[in-house]
Formats: structure tokens, C-alpha cells, sequence
């Protein structure tokens, strides 16, 4: 593994997001408090889900008391909090949600350089389309587990969380503790990203690989207890009983694709996997993850067959169920999620070397993320994973 590798794996690659983003350029701005409202019930908001459910949602805070925090040990057990989104029944509209809280948006622009540009309650006021307190849709469905990029608020996996629920999805969007500029806890305090320190002052290229593969491990066990707590003997959620436990998928971005592959690695309740332009953190073993389908969804530039990052060429072959290898041509890391749409919505452009449109990093990522669910959570067979499509020319597949 090369030296451009490992601290891409352990710096660029963990890190190259919206959060450490220094704009390129600045065409506008989200709106001022006064207006930020009015805007975001018009134009500034996320793209519409396109499924046939309305989307509800509701925050949850866990602890695993079982657990101690691996970054701030003197902080006690390990915190989660988890957004839901769950496909709910059609009725009058009722409040959205925030987009994130105030306290979050102050820690993620800070942490951007743009905290001079965009105010806070802008950002947390963007316009999202699920609606907390929404009724239950009837029926079970499948569960999908998200895990966002290093440094990320669990956020910026917002409007593919609310596409898949309206899919019929309950999603469960994480945030790790002192993995995220900005978690907001409901006693008001507000967790900063330690790890990222941890692995910015490390002293050698090896110490910045086991953090991170420290990450992914600690990572799939948080995933693991939200999975218990959301489907074992005594639920956290009161609607737990719309979730149907034979179903469950595990995807995540960056470190929170390699999260995936871990925990279906350590907990075989997992069903099937998707890693989003994430090198592999912990090596896939020479047995596979057993017959489990498992797709890896990235930029064609950075992950190409024979390219630089050599885990997931290594972590291909080792799958041995049905396996994907899809690359986005004209595509950056953070294509997989919302940090498009909020450089549209601020006027950046943050990754100049991205040629596609916001509409279709978006399309693209909603759309092979729910075929690969419907596939292999539904029973459905989807031709758009079966090999390229004239609709989708970005769409290399790099390996059958």
C-alpha cells in the first residue's frame, strides 16, 4: 500500500467532505435569519423523495451501557443518536424536521471556514420532507442502517434516508460519538469530533491506518446495538413492530462504507451491505462475508481496478456472494450524499473536479442504492444492476 494511499485512507479519504471543504468559489449564500424560512419553504430545501409513501421521522438517543466511549473514556458509556425514517400514512402536513439543530450547524460551518457566510439557523433550517409525529404506514418493512462519512453529521445522509422511506424503508441514520463535527445531545450539550483530532496528530502513517480501522470496528459495533435496540426483546422505538428483523441492510460513505463491510463481518443479521467510495479500513478476510450480497458504489477516478486504493480491489475478490463493483465517472467522493445539494444551496462549488450535475450525483446514488435494496431485501430482480444502462452513461460497471 502506497504512501499517497494510507493518508488518503487515513486523512483525505476519512475527512474530504463538506466539513473540511474550503470553498472555491462563492457565487451566494443561504439566506439571513429573517429570510431563511420564507427560502427554504420555496427553493431551499432537498431534493423530493420519489417513492409512494409520505416519510415520517423521529430522533432517538441511545447509550450502550456496555460500552465505554473508545475516543473520551472519562465521558462513560458510549451515545448514540439516530435519526428514523419510516414510511407513514398520508395526511394535512405537519412541522418538518430541521435539517440538523443550530448547535450542530455552528459546529459543521465553523469546522468549513464558512461560519463568517452562512448563519447558522440557515443551514438548520433547510427545507427536509420528513414530518415528525407522522402516523405509521401499515405493514412491516425492511431496515436499512446508514453510517455517514468521518468527520459528517449523520445529516448529510439525509435525502437518501427520505428516499428510501418513501420507498418503503425504515432507515436508521447514526451518528457516532466524537466521530461527527457536531452532535447535539438532548441535554443541550454539543459532541466534537475527537477522533479526528486523534487521527490528525498522529505520529506515523501506521498509527492513522489502526485509527482508522479502530473507526470501522467501533463503528459496526455501534451498528450492531442500534440493530438490538431497535428489533430485541424490549425496543428503544415505539414503532418498532413496523420493522421487519429478516430484513437489514447496513450501507454507509467513506469510513462509513468500510463500517458496513465490518459489521457484517462481526453480526450475520446483516443482510446485505453497501460501500459508498469508503476504503476498506478492516481487511476483508480470505473467507468472505459469507453468501451475503454486498455492493461498492465510488468514483471512477479513485476506484478503478488497478487503481490507488488497493482494499478494494483485495476486498472484491474476497466477496463471495453477489457482488458489485460500480463506478460514477465524473463523480467526487461526497457525490454519495448531500453535499451537493448544499453547494447548490449556498452557491460553492467545493470539489471542482466534479462534472456531473447535482440532479444526477443524486439520481444516480437514490436510484442503485434502492435497486440494490429492492434486489435483495424485496426478492425483486432489478435490471439496472445487471450491467450499464442507455439512461445512466456515468454508470461504469468496473467488475460483474
Amino acid at each position: 500500500m502506497t504512501l499517497r494511499l494510507r493518508r488518503r485512507t487515513a486523512v483525505a479519504a476519512l475527512s474530504a467532505t463538506l466539513l473540511l471543504a474550503t470553498p472555491v468559489a462563492t457565487a451566494q449564500a443561504l439566506p439571513g435569519p429573517a429570510t431563511a424560512a420564507t427560502a427554504a419553504d420555496t427553493t431551499l430545501e432537498l431534493p423530493r423523495p420519489t417513492g409512494r409513501y409520505a416519510v415520517g421521522t423521529e430522533v432517538l438517543h441511545l447509550t450502550d451501557h456496555a460500552r465505554t466511549d473508545p475516543w473520551v473514556p472519562e465521558a462513560g458509556d458510549r451515545e448514540l443518536m439516530v435519526s428514523l425514517y419510516y414510511p407513514a400514512r398520508p395526511g394535512r402536513p405537519g412541522d418538518t424536521a430541521p435539517y440538523m439543530t443550530v448547535g450542530e450547524a455552528r459546529m459543521v460551518l465553523a469546522n468549513t471556514g464558512l461560519e463568517d457566510t452562512v448563519p447558522p439557523s440557515a443551514l438548520s433550517a433547510l427545507g427536509t420532507h420528513a414530518r415528525t409525529g407522522a402516523r405509521t404506514a401499515p405493514g412491516r418493512f425492511p431496515l436499512v442502517l446508514l453510517s455517514p462519512g468521518f468527520g459528517n453529521p449523520r445529516a448529510t445522509m439525509t435525502s437518501l434516508a427520505e428516499d428510501l422511506a418513501s420507498r418503503g424503508y425504515v432507515v436508521a441514520s447514526v451518528d457516532h460519538a466524537h466521530e461527527a463535527f457536531g452532535t447535539e445531545l438532548p441535554d443541550g450539550r454539543v459532541l466534537t469530533c475527537v477522533a479526528c483530532e486523534k487521527m490528525e496528530s498522529a505520529p506515523s502513517d501506521e498509527a492513522r491506518e489502526e485509527l482508522g480501522r479502530l473507526v470501522s470496528t467501533g463503528r459496526a459495533a455501534d451498528l450492531s446495538f442500534v440493530l438490538d435496540r431497535l428489533t430485541g426483546h424490549r425496543p428503544a422505538w415505539k414503532s418498532s413492530r413496523m420493522i421487519d428483523p429478516g430484513r437489514v441492510a447496513v450501507a454507509g460513505h467513506s469510513i462509513g462504507g468500510s463500517a458496513a463491510a465490518s459489521a457484517m463481518l462481526d453480526d450475520p443479521r446483516f443482510d446485505a451491505g453497501i460501500n459508498m467510495d469508503g476504503t476498506f479500513q478492516e481487511r476483508v478476510p480470505a473467507s468472505g462475508i459469507g453468501e451475503r450480497p454486498f455492493m461498492m458504489l465510488g468514483t471512477a477516478s479513485f476506484h478503478s481496478p488497478g487503481g490507488e486504493d488497493e482494499s478494494w480491489d483485495e476486498g472484491y475478490e474476497r466477496l463471495d456472494g453477489w457482488k458489485r463493483w460500480i463506478g460514477v465517472e465524473g463523480s467526487g467522493h461526497s457525490s454519495f450524499t448531500d453535499v451537493p445539494v448544499l453547494e447548490d444551496r449556498m452557491g460553492l462549488t467545493l470539489d471542482p473536479t466534479v462534472t456531473l450535475s447535482t440532479d444526477r450525483q443524486v439520481r444516480i446514488t437514490r436510484d442503485y442504492v434502492g435497486a440494490f435494496l429492492d434486489q435483495h431485501l424485496r426478492g425483486r430482480h432489478q435490471r439496472l444492476l445487471d450491467g450499464p444502462t442507455p439512461g445512466n452513461p456515468e454508470v461504469v460497471f468496473q467488475s460483474p
